[in-house]
């Protein structure tokens, strides 16, 4: 019979269970132990080690279509490889940019020429590659890149060129080292015209690992984190490729330079080409969600094992995990790693739903929702790995400095998941965007009165049509009982409301403000800048509902009694936790009287008092087997326990 933590486990692994456990059987071997190895070289060489034994388990076929030589389970891919954080994520970060990225580039940019020709390479490792997108001056801002691929149809060739130093490839995973083929992004220009990125196939690098005649490459050398990650830089000089090379789902050229594409719209191609690729944010923002996991089951085994100071009536030290304190410190983020593994669980099966159909099928509003969802989950699951890798560290005192203890490592190798994948204010932006010009051509021109007609029709639709479980959440909704006690804030259908409501005014007076900025200043940039911070409130507040509404219909998913209860105290300590660190919002829009927000803490005290018998069982359910903690101190602790 299962236990109760291996319910909540279940529960966590979502639809991706099965996946999820093939990971946690792979990953049993030694040789995917956990381990401190800050040596470059040897650190490179042991990722390299561990992804050749996952491609031998056939860990990879699944991110590709049966046509291309996978299995084509895109969730199932996604899921797989989010696992790997927990044993090491320079490992993640490898088998990312090797399937993931430039995988992903030749498999949903390419066409059959180029999935004949690279796909099982690829899967099997025989072709190393790298995701040559970021340049020195471009990040986020794809659009914008400076590398440039004009066409000559004299030798019916591409030359890929760097015509700036700004345009050099950074901090590329793969270049400084084990890659040899290079998804390119660059300007494509034929017939003196410049039609915007594509991506385009270039050999960089022969198999003696020396640099192809026009490319030079460097290491990135050490960085924060991720060792085992071989960062570098690739510069091209008047590098020829055939005109083959150009991957050719949306848009080709013909051998005289005429360049054809069904999408017209410049923008709409450049923004159809990298949705495509949103499995590379959505992959990132789940292995860092996983990496959390892994830090917060080592301090909460660490606080059920390590004693601090006595207290009176007792013969012994008094546990960690027992002072309000500590739960207050680690219970919350334990919460919000359920909560965001939830909404996690539903944007992998939105992806895969999407991904399973041809393009041609896909409904583009549902694209886009896609990718906003996917934003605003990889910007609140990389904060909250931040932080709660943070505060695990401190939580452990000076054990938890110690990098035999682990927590150090991954503090510093989650660090940079802020901001690759997109910089995660900048996706906030995102989120914002994509709700706002839900409705933006609809407000142009209102009076006053027909935009707060508007506002009221419309808005509301705009924000609960991306609801999750719509008909659990109604019906929570339509039965609530609210009243000033503390107790209604413990009552699902209170909290859903508050976060419901909050993320309604806020989008709704971020696009009055916007609309009156807009009449007000000449510049739409100025325009926007004005009311920057108001988006951004706007974003996190959406982000937030749609993970508390994940939470619920998690909870309505359990089967087993005991674990849909420990659940459900988990989500009253989200939601009081986000209602608190947002407290002087809801206390200025007053759907907080200053008693209830003094009832908001107390809640949170409650809730924490109530989970602390139960928190192993709780670590038990984040999924993190034993023998992928990696923490001497675990085992110290336990023996003089014991």
């Amino acid at each position: 019979m299962a236990t109760t933590g291996e319910h909540l486990s279940k529960a966590l692994d979502g639809a991706w269970h099965s996946a999820r456990e093939r990971a946690r059987t792979n990953m049993a071997d030694p040789a995917f132990a956990p381990h401190y190895t800050p040596d470059l070289e040897q650190a490179r060489a042991i990722t390299l080690k561990q992804m050749r034994l996952l491609a031998e388990h056939g860990y990879a076929e699944s991110g590709f279509s049966v046509g291309s030589g996978g299995t084509g389970d895109a969730g199932g891919a996604v899921a797989s490889i989010e696992m790997l954080a927990m044993s090491d994520l320079s490992l993640m970060v490898k088998a990312g940019v090797q399937w993931g990225l430039f995988g992903g580039a030749i498999e949903n940019l390419g066409t059959q020429r180029h999935h004949e020709k690279w796909i099982t390479p690829l899967i099997n490792l025989d072709l190393l590659g790298c995701f040559a997108m970021t340049e020195t001056g471009h990040g986020s801002d794809v659009q914008a890149l400076e590398t440039t691929a004009t066409f000559d149809p004299d030798t019916d060739e591409f030359v890929i060129h760097s015509p700036t130093a700004s345009a050099r490839k950074d901090y590329i995973g793969g270049a400084a080292q084990h890659a040899k083929v290079a998804a390119v992004f660059a300007q494509l220009v034929t017939k003196g015209e410049s039609y915007g990125v594509h991506c385009f196939v270039v050999p960089f690098r022969d198999d003696d690992g020396n640099d192809l005649p026009g490319v030079t490459t460097s290491d990135c050398g050490y960085k924060g984190g991720l060792p085992g990650v071989d960062n570098g830089r690739i510069v091209f000089d008047n590098v020829r490729v055939p005109r083959e090379n150009l991957l050719n789902r949306y848009a080709d050229v013909d051998a005289d330079g005429t360049y054809t594409s069904d999408i017209e719209s410049g923008s709409r191609r450049f923004f159809t080409m990298v949705g495509t690729l949103v499995r590379g944010r959505v992959t990132v923002g789940g292995s860092a969600g996983a990496a959390a996991r892994v830090a917060l089951s080592i301090a909460t085994r660490y606080a059920l094992l390590r004693r601090q100071f006595d207290a009176p009536g007792r013969d012994d030290e008094v546990l960690l995990m027992d002072y309000l304190v500590h739960q207050r410190r680690l219970l919350p983020h334990i919460a919000k790693s359920y909560a965001l593994g939830f909404a996690q669980n539903e944007l992998i099966s939105t992806m895969n739903r999407i991904q399973s159909v041809p393009t041609s099928e896909v409904d583009p509003q549902e694209q886009r929702e896609l990718e906003g969802r996917a934003a605003g989950l990889k910007v609140a699951n990389t904060w909250h790995a931040a932080r709660a890798i943070q505060e695990a560290r401190e939580a452990c005192g000076g054990a938890g400095y110690m990098a035999e203890n682990r927590l150090t490592a991954l503090r510093a190798d989650v660090d940079v998941f802020t901001t690759f994948e997109g910089d995660n204010h900048v996706l906030t932006q995102l989120v914002a965007k994509e709700l706002l010009t839900a409705y933006a051509d609809e407000v142009r021109g209102m009076s006053p009165v027909e935009w707060m007609r508007f506002a009221a029709d419309t808005i509301s639709d705009v924000v609960k049509k991306r609801t999750a479980a719509q008909q659990i959440i109604q019906t929570i909704l339509d039965t609530r009982q609210d009243n000033e006690e503390d107790g209604s804030l413990f009552n699902r259908g209170t909290q859903l409301t508050m976060f419901e409501d909050r993320e309604q005014y806020l989008l709704s007076t971020a696009a009055r403000r916007l609309q009156a900025a807009t009449k007000r200043e000449d510049n739409p940039f100025d325009a926007f800048n004005f009311v920057q911070d108001h988006v951004l409130h706007a974003a996190r507040a959406h982000i937030d509902r749609v993970v508390l509404e994940a939470f619920v219909a998690a909870i309505d998913d359990c089967k087993d009694e005991t674990a849909c209860d420990l659940l459900s105290d988990l989500c009253d300590l989200f939601a009081l936790t986000v209602i608190d660190e947002d407290k002087a919002w809801f206390m200025e829009h007053r759907h907080l009287s200053v008693e209830r927000s003094k009832a908001v803490l107390r809640g949170i005290n409650e809730r924490c008092r109530t989970l602390r018998p139960h928190v192993m069982t709780l670590v038990e359910g984040l999924g993190v087997p034993e023998y992928l903690l990696g923490s001497a101190m675990l085992d110290r602790e336990g023996a003089a326990d014991s």
